[in-house]
């Protein structure tokens, strides 16, 4: 194996390690000898990538935030339709949750614990997804958009939301959230019976798709 293999392979260990010891542990009880148990790796190799636990906690946040956030961007870009967007952006967000509980727990619950640079990368998220969701409004709604504070509001009520199902170890409840979350976002955008309307719709396609519905 090739040098930057075995070191691309350590960071990763240590990343997935730090999660995990800090889901275990608490931000504050997370030590740098947690991380290398987990990852085994020396402590000589932990500091010759990272200098002490904020900034291995920081690079683990970074590296599932980016790779959340690219998820995010791919699975609505083929929608035509903000509706459509805004349903394809929420159930990958709400998906990569519920199948990533360690990753999930650092990034909505544990980060707040963190200090104010992961609050700050935290905030940084945020305003991506806003971002998202204001954009596309503007070019798929196009009339009478509300003002780009509105789609913070949205994100900020929707990561609470998450935050305290996550907190309370329900995260397997988190794709069922989809349709009261996707219609609360188009509220602003699209007014109350045309919400409404969609939700009932994307229920009914939901409903469709299961398993219990198909036997």
């Amino acid at each position: 194996m090739s040098r930057r293999f075995v070191a691309r392979n350590q960071r990763e260990r240590i990343l997935a390690a730090v999660a995990q010891a800090t889901v275990d542990n608490g931000y504050a009880g997370m030590s740098v000898q947690d991380v290398v148990r987990k990852a085994g790796v020396s402590r000589r190799t932990f500091y010759e990538l990272y200098s002490n636990k904020d900034d291995a906690f920081m690079a683990a946040y970074h590296e599932g935030a980016t790779r959340l956030l690219t998820s995010v961007r791919a699975a609505y870009r083929t929608e035509t339709s903000f509706e459509g967007m805004l349903t394809a952006m929420l159930s990958e967000f709400l998906n990569i949750l519920a199948a990533s509980p360690t990753f999930a727990h650092m990034c909505i619950v544990d980060v707040m614990a963190a200090g104010p640079d992961a609050i700050a990368k935290r905030t940084w998220v945020m305003t991506e997804f806003a971002t998202l969701i204001d954009e596309n409004a503007r070019r798929l709604v196009g009339r009478d958009v509300p003002p780009p504070v509105v789609a913070e509001i949205l994100v900020g009520g929707i990561y609470e939301a998450i935050y305290r199902r996550i907190a309370r170890g329900e995260l397997d409840q988190l794709p069922a959230l989809l349709p009261d979350v996707v219609q609360s976002a188009l509220l602003p955008y699209i007014g109350n019976e045309a919400a409404t309307t969609y939700r009932r719709e994307l229920e009914a396609a939901i409903a469709a798709r299961s398993p219990v519905a198909a036997a």
